[in-house]
């Protein structure tokens, strides 16, 4: 009901004819009845939080688009300019400079006025006008003093300028300390924001420290309140006898669950058999957490709050309580557990010609790993094989039928994104020991592949029920992205077929020419760059980049909201229980859900992906002065990028490369020495010196081995013992200070 008034609202404020209306003269317009007026309110406030429509300073309501304004998050930079990111995804970003920011902080939404129009060579500028939301309630940062004065420095660097904090409200901290601030005061125009002490994490070398200072700064909850630990605690962990009744009894049917050799909480398990007319019997069976977790229980809005498990190299923050998560929600091996399976029948075409969904009462037969699986099915381990004989000739049928799921999906056009993946070893002091390729194997493909399937037939059956649903979705890519894109590959002899609107199949062909070259990883980070970000919504479209006409996440009920909320809905619609009125209540609901649910998954990507990149840096500060051989992947005006094989990446900086003058040519992606016309672009193989390595910024500097000539010390590449690293530290310290630093002799023309 409040969405189709929201709606209803939206509309009228964008009719041609409309001009801007004060509220009461809003209550005339729309003929509201006295009692509906405070929901009219209420619509009015949400749609302003939401930036469709624009209050006035004179307090009249008005469509943004039409008075030049947009609405969007503001993405903020280290020296204080930005970008607006509109929330419509067919509008360019804008650029605000830093005196036109007006106190807004980075990931703030805001409204902005556009002051120069968008040209060929340049973005769109303009100016905030209106902020929206705040993002930033507490910021986490090292505390310092000044006098009598104290302030915090952010650890997100994209939040500009210090947080003044008065020593009466700083705690106690120490110089040095990490801490987390409060706001109690935004910034203005020529003023900074205060602050409150609010918490003090400790010592920035402490153990655990840097961790909890990414959990800090991304908001993400760790500890559960009393009230949700208290109903997981009373949670039974074994089925009672209600449990069993009305459900279909597969406690006999062999079924493994294939995971990593460290996983805890098992969502998914898979069984396969042969029919009679020798098509495939896929039994995909998930966890059934809606059992367990009740609508509007303090279970059910704290997983709401989270939206997603996070996971770090040495930690899990899970979505739910251990008793669940790791209790009896996983499907572990010879215990009875509920779940809701889907038995797909699949011929030799890869078409599912048939399908059930049931709610079911299961019990695994093997608990196995991705690791046992490949080498039972590609090294035909003996001793593996003798253990699980049974199961062999069930993993062989596994295997044919996820390289046939591959080939249809390929064939449709579906962009195999093929890159490669590390994993980060910590020991127990969360110090990083090595970082590890994590192999894609034939057993990681038969669970992937399985997945996707039953998640396609679980949307499509939901599509034509008509029912309120939680789709995932991804689409089309916007043309002028795509466009700059072709220019890109231009340089590398490859093209995107077509023009305008592109079939993702024209991106996989392209993919295709490049698999195995070096170019391959860039090509392919540089195209998921220009592709549209897949999220969640409660309006169906299709998936882009799987080419598929229906998606939905339902197989990770455990780690994600949505496919908790779907099981809901699954559950009501076939015990006929979503009646007029629960699809309405559905209806008012899933809109904001969906949108909070891809928030908090993009929340806990960034927060990974950070604390990835921190224990990076961390781990290359073993290796200053060591040599890697690396990849150009990416070239700037400012220098070069490398990635090593390791995955970690840094940057080359032009003031190190001091054997020529070299110019940046934006237009063909390289630089060039001005005097030997030495060229260096993307995909080039390059050898580096690390130099410096920063986990308080992230920042790993390198230096051409060639430019790296202050020793003659074979050594000082780091391939000897101490005193090697410390000829090479001591090089390196040299080297900072003339080319990092800025400091650099002048260079040779």
């Amino acid at each position: 009901m409040l969405k189709e008034r929201k709606e209803r609202i939206k509309g009228f404020i964008n009719e041609k004819s409309y001009i801007p209306l004060s509220f009461d003269e809003l209550v005339v317009s729309l003929d509201v009845p006295k009692e509906d007026i405070p929901f009219l309110k209420q619509c009015l406030d949400e749609l302003e939080q939401e930036g469709f429509i624009y209050r006035t300073k004179k307090n009249r309501y008005a469509a943004p688009e039409r008075m030049g304004l947009i609405a969007g998050k503001f993405q903020g930079h280290e020296r204080g300019f930005g970008f607006v990111i509109p929330d419509a995804p067919d509008l360019e970003d804008i650029f605000i400079q830093s005196d036109r920011v007006n106190g807004a902080m980075h990931g703030d939404r805001v409204i902005a006025r556009i002051t120069k129009p968008l040209s060929d060579s340049r973005h769109s500028e303009g100016e905030i006008v209106k902020i929206l939301s705040r993002a930033n309630e507490k910021v986490v940062g090292t505390f310092e003093k000044s006098y009598s004065i104290g302030y915090v420095i952010p650890d997100n660097k994209r939040i500009k300028g210090h947080i003044i904090v008065p020593i009466d409200r700083s705690m106690g901290a120490e110089p040095h300390q990490k801490v987390v601030v409060e706001i109690t005061r935004y910034p203005e125009p020529e003023r900074n924001a205060e602050g409150q002490i609010v918490e003090i994490l400790g010592d920035a070398d402490d153990k655990g420290v840097d961790v909890l200072s990414v959990i800090r700064s991304y908001n993400i909850p760790v500890d559960f309140p009393e009230e949700v630990l208290n109903e997981a605690k009373s949670v039974p962990q074994e089925l009672t006898p209600e449990d069993y009744k009305g459900r279909l009894d597969l406690r006999n049917l062999a079924m493994v669950t294939i995971d990593g050799e460290d996983a805890k909480d098992m969502d998914d398990a898979v069984s396969l058999e042969i029919t009679e007319d020798n098509n495939y019997r896929l039994g995909v069976h998930i966890a059934d957490v809606s059992h367990y977790v009740k609508e509007n229980s303090p279970l059910d809005r704290e997983a709401l709050k989270r939206g997603t498990s996070v996971y770090f190299p040495d930690r899990v923050i899970p979505m739910l309580p251990t008793e669940l998560s790791n209790g009896i929600c996983s499907l572990n091996p010879k215990v009875d557990r509920l779940a809701f399976s889907v038995f797909m029948e699949i011929d030799s075409l890869g078409r599912v010609v048939n399908h059930e969904i049931a709610e079911s009462v299961i019990n695994v037969t093997k608990r196995m790993t991705y690791t046992d699986v490949y080498k039972i099915l590609e090294e035909q381990d003996p001793v593996l094989t003798e253990r699980y004989r049974p199961l062999v000739p069930m993993f062989e049928n596994m295997r044919d039928l996820a390289l046939l799921l591959m080939k249809k999906r390929s064939l449709r056009g579906a962009i195999d994104f093929d890159f490669p993946e590390t994993k980060i070893i910590v020991d127990e002091q969360g110090k990083p020991l090595s970082i590890e390729k994590y192999e894609i194997t034939i057993a990681n493909r038969i669970i992937e592949e399985f997945m996707l399937i039953c998640n396609e037939t679980v949307s499509e059956h939901f599509y034509w029920a008509n029912t309120p649903f939680v789709y995932r979705i991804h689409e089309d890519p916007d043309p002028e992205k795509i466009q700059r894109l072709n220019e890109f590959l231009f340089n590398f002899g490859v093209r995107i077929k077509g023009s305008g609107n592109v079939h993702p199949r024209a991106l996989q062909d392209v993919l295709a020419k490049v698999r195995g070259t070096r170019q391959e990883r860039i090509i392919s980070t540089m195209m998921l760059r220009s592709l549209q970000k897949a999220r969640y919504s409660d309006e169906h479209t299709w998936h882009f980049g799987l080419a598929a006409n229906y998606y939905s996440h339902f197989t990770a009920p455990i780690r994600r909201y949505p496919d908790l909320i779907i099981h809901r809905i699954m559950k009501e619609y076939i015990n006929g229980k979503l009646n007029d009125e629960r699809n309405e209540y559905y209806s008012d609901i899933l809109h904001d859900i969906a949108k909070h649910c891809s928030e908090r998954e993009k929340n806990a990507e960034e927060a990974e992906r950070d604390y990835d990149e921190l224990k990076k840096a961390e781990y290359m500060q073993e290796h200053i002065g060591e040599k890697f051989t690396g990849i150009v992947s990416g070239v700037t005006s400012f220098g070069i990028f490398v990635e090593l094989e390791n995955s970690v990446e840094g940057l080359v900086r032009l003031s190190s490369m001091d054997d020529d003058y070299y110019v940046y040519d934006e237009k063909r992606y390289f630089i060039i020495g001005e005097r030997t016309g030495k060229v260096y672009r993307i995909g080039d193989s390059v050898e580096v010196v690390v130099v410096k390595s920063d986990p308080m910024t992230r920042q790993i500097d390198f230096m051409l081995a060639a430019n790296f000539h202050e020793t003659e010390d074979e050594d000082t590449h780091g391939t000897g013992g101490k005193k090697g690293r410390k000829g090479a530290k001591k090089a390196v310290d040299k080297h900072v200070l003339n080319h990092i630093t800025g400091r650099s002799k002048k260079r040779r023309r």
